[in-house]
């Protein structure tokens, strides 16, 4: 009996990298994105987008993570093809209204008005989905994180799938195994799943997300401490029994409108506020994940290297359909027609 149980997380883990290698392959493209796919058809994409961004960020810095969680949510559904942007139709059923996404997504209206803006100076070249990858390196870039190329030419999608919202993407009160395996199945590694959630550094997160967190295991991860009593009983006050569900708390209490590794310093005090973020350092199956946790919290240059090169993977995930089927939405919430 021993033996298996010892022989069973291996196994597991095992089972999740050929999964993995064997997803990784499925999910090669035959349409390779590149960097310079706008530079004749639309030379000023970039500064267009920048100066929206800018206006933006500047008008209220949380819409920056607003913009890379719309980013994540589109890529882990699909590939990175603008299926979240989509409304409801009478022909179509989105995805903003999944479990995973209703009262959760924002910042539709900040793609719309860069959308309108390329679409004054460049009609129907560029899609909504690299609008969205586009973005979502500004909008982090604009509150103080790294830079990275983003590879361009994907094609917005004529589908949206609520059902893989509801099972691709990850849950605030997910365990860490479940995690990984998401994260396996797009085709990123347990260092993508560490890094790419360095991004709570920036952002809320809704009572719904937090409250089993704050009155369950919080006060068992963080100790007994005065400053940690003191912030659990400010969380209870945003986020009393009963209360509102969409009340919101940052998730970096320390520099909440910073992109900077603070969060991991979080994680080590046991003071994540959600329930799958603290699973990365304190889950008895994290051995690889808390050593990640560690090198991020101690090293901010090597967390903002493993942020931009997890953001390309990111962004790489790509709806092969897309391309055959796919276009050039001239409004980022509706096909064309």
């Amino acid at each position: 009996m021993a033996a298996s149980l010892c022989f069973g997380p291996f196994r597991l883990h095992l089972m999740l990298l050929l999964f993995a290698i064997f997803n990784t392959m499925l999910l090669a493209s035959d349409h390779p994105l590149t960097l310079d796919y706008y530079a004749s058809k639309c030379p000023t994409l970039f500064k267009i987008v920048r100066k929206e961004m800018e206006c933006e960020v500047l008008s209220d810095p949380r819409n920056a993570a607003l913009i890379v969680r719309l980013h994540f949510h589109d890529c882990f559904v699909q590939g990175c093809d603008g299926s979240v942007l989509l409304d409801d139709t009478i022909s179509l059923k989105g995805e903003k209204k999944a479990s995973t996404n209703i009262n959760s997504l924002k910042g539709f209206r900040i793609i719309d008005r860069i959308k309108n803006k390329l679409e004054s100076e460049c009609p129907g070249i560029v899609s909504c989905a690299d609008i969205l990858t586009i973005a979502a390196r500004d909008a982090v870039i604009l509150v103080g994180g790294p830079y990275w190329d983003v590879p361009l030419g994907r094609k917005d999608s004529i589908t949206a799938s609520p059902e893989l919202a509801e099972t691709n993407l990850p849950t605030a009160d997910e365990g860490l195994l479940s995690i990984i395996s998401k994260f396996l199945y797009q085709g990123l590694s347990v260092t993508d799943v560490v890094a790419l959630s360095g991004a709570h550094t920036i952002g809320m997160a809704r009572c719904a997300n937090v409250r089993s967190r704050i009155y369950g295991d919080y006060e068992s991860t963080s100790g007994i401490d005065p400053l940690s009593e003191s912030y659990l009983s400010s969380l209870k006050l945003t986020c009393p029994k009963g209360g509102d569900e969409n009340n919101i708390t940052a998730m970096d209490y320390v520099t909440p409108e910073l992109f900077d590794n603070s969060f991991y310093h979080i994680l080590l005090k046991g003071q994540g506020l959600l329930n799958s973020d603290q699973e990365l350092y304190s889950s008895l199956l994290g051995i690889e994940t808390k050593k990640l946790v560690h090198k991020y919290a101690e090293d901010a240059v090597a967390f903002f290297q493993q942020f931009s090169d997890s953001m390309v993977k990111l962004g790489n995930i790509t709806n092969e359909d897309s391309f055959t089927t796919g276009e050039v939405r001239k409004n980022c919430r509706f096909v064309n027609t």
